[in-house]
């Protein structure tokens, strides 16, 4: 005799009934969008990354990368105050 299964074991999640916050899922971004969120050029922005003023992005594979979109927002938020 089999027991019920539950949904959340069928589909391969298992969903914390305790948990009180949401799950952030990362978002990542490219160079264009970052560059149009924060207002920058692609040379500022690796300038300010060399010298520890930006957020450095992910490896993605080969030359791509791509930026953490919750560390672009900080970023932003740290500026305006």
């Amino acid at each position: 005799m089999s027991l019920p299964v539950s949904k959340e074991a069928i589909v391969g999640e298992e969903i914390d009934k305790g948990a009180t916050e949401a799950r952030r899922v990362t978002r990542l971004i490219r160079l264009p969008e970052v560059q149009h969120r924060v207002g920058l050029g692609r040379s500022t922005i690796y300038r300010w990354m060399a010298e520890g003023k930006f957020p450095r992005p992910v490896q993605l594979g080969g030359y791509a990368v791509a930026w953490a979109e919750h560390e672009i927002e900080n970023w932003i938020d740290d500026r305006l105050g």
